[in-house]
């Protein structure tokens, strides 16, 4: 199995549309474990859409509409250590967060020590707007503060080519690629988009 995390520096800043490129251009297994706000959709439902590819169910689906650790206290749900153990299997895996990196699954447990538990590469995903370089050298240092191999950054936005430069020298990460914002986001046009801005072998 070839696990890669997919984490964010933020809330909605295209970490599903980024994760979903991820998978169809590896023709991966897709896994969200703990999805909050049903009532807005399902990440994976997102996915799915984009590539094709039926998903993983997630470990825990949680109604609330907020940060995981609160949605299950308020859905009544104790989220428990082995169900977030990654699911074992052939090929590769792509891993969605929820949120940035230091969100609370747990009030004891946050993301990016689920990232250090499970010891797989983790690609960050930053958007290119302002505000961008301070998010992402804070979440590259939690990461790096909890032993967490990253992977590198990937970009979702307009074209800022200073920011992304900076966050990649000062945060000694590798800029995997930037995702531009795509109208309309069809399974096609991200296939495309990725195959133009990324190189496949750096997920390998």
């Amino acid at each position: 199995m070839n696990p890669i995390i997919v984490t964010g520096t933020d809330t909605d800043i295209g970490k599903t549309v980024f994760a979903a490129a991820l998978t169809g251009a590896l023709r991966a297994a897709y896994w969200k474990p703990v999805q909050s706000g049903l009532a807005d959709g399902e990440d994976a439902d997102t996915v799915e859409r984009l590539t094709g590819i039926t998903p993983l169910p997630s470990a825990y689906r949680l109604i609330t509409p907020c940060s995981p650790h609160r949605a299950a206290e308020i859905d009544g749900v104790v989220i428990d250590d082995a169900a977030l153990a990654l699911p074992q299997m052939d090929g590769a895996l792509v891993v969605e967060g929820a949120g940035g990196v230091l969100v609370p699954v747990r009030r004891n447990l946050l993301f990016a020590d689920l990232f250090a538990r499970w010891n797989a590469p983790v690609v960050l995903v930053a958007r290119t707007g302002l505000g961008t370089i301070n998010h992402s050298l804070l979440s590259i240092e939690a990461l790096r503060t909890r032993g967490v191999p990253i992977l590198g950054i990937a970009f979702v936005g307009d074209s800022e080519p200073d920011s992304e430069t900076t966050i990649a020298e000062i945060g000694r990460v590798k800029r995997l690629g930037r995702l531009p914002m795509l109208d309309p986001l069809t399974l096609d046009a991200l296939a495309r988009a990725f195959t133009d801005h990324f190189d496949k072998a750096d997920f390998r």
